[in-house]
């Protein structure tokens, strides 16, 4: 039945039996018919049919919920008994926000290196693509914000705390500035992240603070796009000093801190789905975590 339990997860998540055929490696009538027969072992009518995918019954959804606990179980027992054998090994998907993309090698590096027969599989996603994609078991982990949006039943890890800074290209009026602050930020021509990026709502809150409001006249949800933008010449962005200083190793741009912050910066940590036992894999990434952590426990 596991396996058609996980056949069950993935045409939940796609929404589309052809996809979620192509996902799997299947063809679309062996995933139809692997539907069909778990319907029948179970006694229920698990999925609206029509011409196309139309859903869930409320059997299909309460089953979702038990498919997932099976099958999370189900491979936590198998990489159990794979590392007795052979050792840690098989693959690992981690989404990232992407302002921590740049930070996300202190952690893999290391574990990697570790463990050498873990093949670990990095993908950007925003904060809330991070929790939903742990809860339908697209990812292992995340490495995301721990504060400020409810992250509801994950373990967390915190890694390091993120504060901010203005980057301007060289020759931009206040690229000598030693500091800077919000007030001062919110009047620059800025390009900042776009408002599903938690970070932006991040930066919006602190201009609120001061009574001022982040009016940019380019937004993307790519750190990248800004960066590009800001290296023109005509633009301002509001980055993590982590990322910034990456960035401003190039002579043409600088990075002026924000300040004053009115407290530690913002938590970054590793999440993951909150079950006991952990797969040995996250169980060996989450000691990693912990290891590396520039946040006191």
């Amino acid at each position: 039945m596991i396996d058609k339990l996980e056949m069950f997860i993935v045409l939940a998540n796609e929404r589309h039996f052809g996809r979620a055929a192509l996902a799997i490696g299947i063809t679309q009538p062996s995933l139809s018919s692997g539907i069909k027969q778990l319907e029948d072992q179970l006694g229920v009518q698990l999925v609206r049919r029509g011409s196309r995918f139309q859903g869930l019954t409320p059997e299909g959804q309460r089953v979702l919920e038990w498919a997932r606990r099976i099958v999370s179980d189900a491979r936590t027992m198998r990489e159990e008994m794979r590392a007795a054998r052979t050792g840690l090994s098989g693959n690992l998907r981690i989404g990232v926000i992407p302002t921590a993309l740049p930070m996300v090698a202190d952690l893999v590096d290391p574990f990697a290196r570790r463990h050498p027969n873990v093949r670990v599989i990095i993908l950007s996603r925003s904060s809330v693509e991070i929790l939903s994609q742990i809860e339908t078991l697209e990812l292992d982990a995340g490495l995301s914000y721990l504060a400020n949006e409810p992250l509801g039943r994950v373990t967390a890890m915190p890694l390091f705390n993120e504060s901010y800074c203005l980057l301007v290209h060289a020759g931009a009026p206040v690229a000598g500035a030693e500091a800077i602050g919000w007030a001062e930020a919110a009047a620059q021509p800025l390009c900042l992240l776009t408002g599903d990026m938690q970070n932006r709502r991040i930066v919006n809150a602190r201009m609120q603070r001061v009574g001022e409001a982040a009016s940019p006249r380019i937004e993307s949800n790519s750190l990248v796009a800004l960066v590009a933008h800001v290296m023109t010449g005509h633009w301002a962005s509001i980055v993590p000093l982590k990322m910034a200083r990456i960035f401003a190793r190039d002579p043409r741009l600088r990075a002026i801190p924000i300040c004053p912050e009115t407290d530690a910066g913002e938590p970054v940590g590793l999440i993951a789905a909150h079950r006991e036992p952990h797969t040995p894999v996250l169980a060996a990434l989450l000691d990693m975590a912990r290891r590396i952590s520039e946040i006191p426990g």
